[in-house]
């Protein structure tokens, strides 16, 4: 999948295109991506995607945006998962934000992205004041040479499938309806680093993963399967907060006790899936008692997975 920052560099070929923030890949995104891919098909064209860094209401309401499901890279191996041949990466600043929508219409999707066909949802609002709709786009397709198709919201049991609905699912610690939603279970990437060894004073090894999101949409304490390394997936306990009961960090750190792998891994890019969530963190009054309880949440990991 090629990869392109900004518009200055304009798409090679024509493009069967969709635009939107895709945070999390959930089923509504991928029914649309899905949509698209056939599109490109029988067009013979590759299906491409414009999506925005960051994301618009980090830009316009910092301190109240939601947490983002997934990072940038996270975002990008999802869409190439999904059999996108090109993704466009908007920086989204005050520039941009400004841009009318006949102005995105001409000089983005006509111009540099040579759209020739586009699928978007059925509440895509664009431009300055959020002012273009399904209609504007149909109207200007018709004057500039593009057509346009709206596709429906996806449902599940009554429920809208969004980032929202996600992210709610996530933060409420009801990880199996989030893996419905997004139609496989919520992971996050990131590296393994060196650590204080907390873990291994405690008799629980423990990989220590630098993430990337600054503030994830779950904390706590899981059961999870990760994948990236020989003979995976590996399954394991995971805490994913600020560490309370030991020296406690300002960046939120995933820590996994892996059940059935020991290895030296630093360094190892890993995919962490979150698969069921056993409690939130808390503090313990002493290492003694964070011991124990480590203890009792292997165990629990272990009767989930039935071993």
């Amino acid at each position: 999948m090629l990869v392109y920052r900004g518009f200055s560099q304009i798409a090679p070929s024509a493009t069967v295109l969709t635009v939107g923030n895709f945070d999390g890949v959930h089923l509504g995104h991928r029914a649309l991506l899905a949509r698209l891919t056939a599109a490109a098909k029988s067009f013979g064209l590759p299906a491409a995607v414009l999506t925005f860094e960051p994301h618009p209401r980090e830009f316009f309401v910092p301190e109240s945006a939601p947490s983002r499901l997934s990072t940038l890279r996270e975002k990008l191996e999802l869409l190439a998962d999904d059999g996108v041949n090109m993704v466009h990466v908007c920086h989204f600043n005050a520039r941009f934000a400004a841009l009318s929508a006949e102005e995105f219409i001409e000089r983005v999707l006509v111009d540099a992205l040579r759209v020739r066909h586009l699928i978007v949802g059925d509440d895509f609002r664009f431009g300055a004041g959020r002012a273009g709709d399904f209609a504007t786009l149909r109207n200007a397709g018709a004057r500039l040479g593009f057509q346009v198709e709206s596709m429906e919201s996806i449902t599940l049991d009554g429920e809208r499938a969004s980032s929202s609905a996600v992210r709610n699912a996530l933060q409420s610690g009801r990880l199996e309806h989030a893996a419905r939603l997004l139609g496989r279970p919520y992971s996050i990437d990131g590296r393994v680093m060196h650590g204080d060894q907390i873990g291994r004073q405690l008799g629980f090894h423990t990989a220590n993963i630098r993430i990337k999101h600054e503030r994830p949409p779950l904390q706590g304490v899981f059961a999870v399967e990760v994948k990236g390394l020989p003979g995976g997936p590996h399954r394991g306990a995971a805490n994913l907060g600020y560490r309370p009961s030991a020296q406690q960090v300002v960046r939120p750190l995933l820590e996994v006790h892996l059940l059935d792998f020991c290895a030296d891994i630093y360094g190892a890019h890993l995919n962490v899936r979150f698969l069921h969530k056993l409690r939130d963190e808390m503090k313990f009054p002493d290492y003694g008692a964070l011991k124990a309880q480590i203890a009792s949440d292997v165990a629990a990991v272990k009767q989930y997975f039935q071993l």
